[in-house]
């Protein structure tokens, strides 16, 4: 897998000139979609079958503010999966120098888009669950 890798947009920053707060857990959710992406999971395909994915916690260290204009690589580890639960770990790093700006994690349920209820993928979608398995043994 390869790191998640985009630049600092002007508007995302505050006037300060660093990346506000805010845009790090989007710099995180890009990140795991293109490492679901990688892991040959479609999140649109997911949505179609009707099964959501939100996110239940967030977790941010700020080390060093990122730019605007910075190139970001973003590392991505699935760190659990049971089924019904998952846990995502992000390291975000400045490509320049490879200064560490950000870590973080963000867990995430599992729902059934019609009824809004947890559901487990494990049961509904058992391909999908083995792709999760195979993610959780390869880092970006």
């Amino acid at each position: 897998m390869t790191p998640y890798r985009r630049q600092v947009f002007y508007y995302e920053t505050d006037r300060m000139g660093f990346v506000h707060n805010s845009n790090y857990l989007r710099i995180f959710e890009e990140a795991r979609l293109d490492h679901m992406q990688q892991s040959g999971l479609s999140y649109p395909k997911m949505e179609e079958d009707g099964i959501i994915i939100p996110q239940t916690d967030a977790f941010i260290k700020y080390e060093t503010p990122a730019r605007y204009g910075d190139s970001l690589s973003c590392l991505v580890r699935l760190e659990e999966c049971n089924g019904v639960r998952l846990k995502y770990a992000y390291t975000l790093l400045r490509e320049a120098d490879g200064k560490l700006l950000a870590q973080g994690w963000t867990r995430h349920c599992f729902l059934d888009s019609s009824t809004l209820t947890p559901m487990s993928i494990k049961k509904r979608e058992p391909s999908t669950y083995e792709q999760l398995l195979a993610a959780l043994t390869t880092e970006t």
